[in-house]
């Protein structure tokens, strides 16, 4: 007997409070298994039928909606059959039961390397997948908003045409389902490439929802029921979208990061809550295909993970873009007004303030999602701030056998960081010492243009005290920037003066997730300015900006 969360009247969503019961306790009809905090209040969730708690299927502190299954209850236990060991028993005759070198739960850009890595390398593997396999970055993530990102670009390039001779007659128009099916199409054709290399690699792929019986045994809750028993897990579950505490956030205009990329009703205006990565990346795709953006930021700039003048400069070229730009504001309630539109209200050190616009999009971020997985179970351990798995530098949590990977450790959420994740833990699986470096991850922004960085910025260095040269390099100084009519933006370069190694490098302008691949192996391979000032850059390339700016560490820029 599954047991769901039923429906409540005011709200969308409820949270998990204290669960009553664990694997294995018997309850009658009637039994509170838990309260839930809900929007008139906390409810408790009874047992409709004698039995035994076979399966917990919520966390405490977990986001639930009408409908999620919340325990499994068996209830053809014979008398006396109450201990957790016992239903186990049953359970395995009840299901398929498997064995596996090495199960892996979660099959995004984690764990669909680590399964792949893993197999290559002589492992039996088991992969289980609750939605689709490629995760949040190849179904709602990366891959798609790229997809709207270069669809969006394309529409700013014809507005811009004639810049470069080019005429375009007639009224530009923006067909967002065909931009929706084409985003739809790539996704699609990348999934069934994993689904492939799953096949070919030979790894055992289940799709259901997996929660830990013990730190051995992992039920998976789908089409057909199965009792796995693994040597050794990677926990790789990937997060799930933050929801702020603000009223409205149920009006049917309120969009998150996944229903954006599948609406197909462009709008004339949007107010997007987060000035964060999220946040500024749909700024732009919405304001390349003509709608009226504003952007409402929490904090005193946008985009704070990057230094102070990477974020001045593209507040600047947002607010030259006519992207209105709110900092140092707190969204307070979103509302309907009478004929349907969005009224935001916010606040700022000069009050309150509204914003009325056709739809609302929330960008305030992501959680690790730990929903369903019966953590407690396993006995391990969250990090120090109880957002995330805490994992050492191999990846292990502190139960040996189990490591973790991916945007569930809540250290780096990015997905190159968690395919890099899973290779090391794979590596130290096969009882290889391997250890997880970070001193050199690239991370990029696909805003217009684009902004990426890597390694120590120059803020972060001056913070610590660190005795540091800054080189830098204009990109209107760079001949293929200006082909381009992208003259915006710069690079800039970090060396620690101690070591004369390269630490850092930042970049806003054209191309710049693609030439941060240069800094990062530098950065990873400890360069000096002198190794890539005696390296020859093709000309015209925008590539040709990291030799200025190295230069500019010493001698000072040739064209600047």
């Amino acid at each position: 007997m599954i047991i769901k969360m039923p429906a409540i009247p005011g709200g969308k969503t409820s949270k998990v409070g204290k669960i009553n019961v664990k694997v294995g306790d018997k309850v009658a009809v009637g039994d509170i298994l838990v309260q839930v905090e809900t929007a008139k209040g906390n409810r408790p969730i009874k047992a409709t039928s004698d039995g035994a708690v076979f399966r917990i299927l919520c966390e405490e502190g977990s986001e639930i909606a009408p409908n999620t299954e919340l325990f499994d209850i068996t209830e053809c236990l014979v008398a006396g059959k109450s201990t957790e060991s016992d239903l186990k028993d049953m359970a395995q005759t009840a299901s398929v039961e498997l064995s596996t070198d090495l199960l892996i739960i979660g099959g995004g850009p984690g764990g669909y390397v680590a399964a792949i890595y893993a197999a290559k390398n002589g492992l039996t593997v088991t992969l289980v997948e609750k939605s689709e396999l490629g995760g949040t970055c190849l179904n709602v993530g990366c891959i798609p908003t790229k997809a709207l990102v270069k669809s969006s670009e394309i529409c700013h390039n014809a507005n811009t045409a004639s810049i470069f001779g080019v005429e375009i007659e007639g009224r530009i128009s923006v067909n967002m389902k065909q931009v929706i099916a084409r985003k739809d199409q790539i996704k699609d054709k990348l999934v069934s490439g994993i689904d492939y290399l799953m096949s070919k690699n030979e790894i055992n792929v289940i799709s259901g929802q997996a929660s830990f019986i013990d730190m051995y045994t992992v039920a998976v809750n789908g089409s057909q029921s199965y009792m796995i028993k693994a040597k050794d897990i990677i926990i790789a579950t990937g997060s799930k979208i933050s929801k702020p505490a603000i009223p409205g956030l149920d009006l049917p205009f309120v969009l998150n990061s996944t229903t954006a990329l599948s609406d197909t009703d462009l709008p004339k205006s949007i107010a997007i809550i987060g000035g964060g990565v999220i946040g500024m990346e749909f700024a732009f795709i919405y304001k390349n295909f003509g709608v009226d953006v504003h952007v409402i930021e929490f904090m005193d700039r946008i985009l704070t993970m990057v230094d102070n003048d990477i974020s001045n400069e593209m507040h600047a070229i947002a607010e030259e873009a006519k992207i209105k730009i709110h900092t140092g504001s707190k969204v307070l309630k979103i509302q309907s007004s009478i004929n349907d539109a969005a009224v935001i209200t916010y606040e700022d050190k000069n009050g309150e303030h509204l914003i009325v616009s056709d739809k609302v999009l929330v960008a305030i971020g992501r959680e690790p999602d730990l929903d369903g997985l019966s953590l407690n179970h396993s006995d391990v351990s969250l990090n120090s701030r109880g957002r995330g798995i805490q994992v050492d530098s191999s990846m292990r949590t502190n139960i040996d056998h189990i490591y973790a990977i991916g945007d569930v450790t809540d250290i780096i959420q990015l997905a190159h960081v968690a395919s890099h994740q899973a290779i090391v833990a794979v590596d130290n699986i096969l009882g290889k010492s391997k250890e997880m470096d970070y001193s050199a991850v690239p991370n990029v922004i696909f805003t217009t243009p684009e902004i990426a960085s890597v390694g120590i910025n120059e803020d972060k260095a001056m913070a610590e005290g660190m005795d540091i040269t800054i080189g830098r390099f204009s990109f209107k100084g760079n001949g293929k920037a200006l082909t381009m009519n992208e003259p915006r933006g710069f690079i800039k370069l970090v060396k620690n003066n101690d070591s004369q190694k390269i630490i850092g490098g930042s970049i806003i302008g054209p191309d710049a997730s693609s030439l941060i691949s240069t800094l990062t192996l530098a950065i990873a391979n400890g360069f000096t300015e002198k190794q890539i000032t005696e390296t020859i850059f093709s000309h015209p390339t925008t590539s040709e900006v990291i030799h200025e700016a190295a230069l500019d560490l010493g001698i000072g820029a040739l064209h600047q």
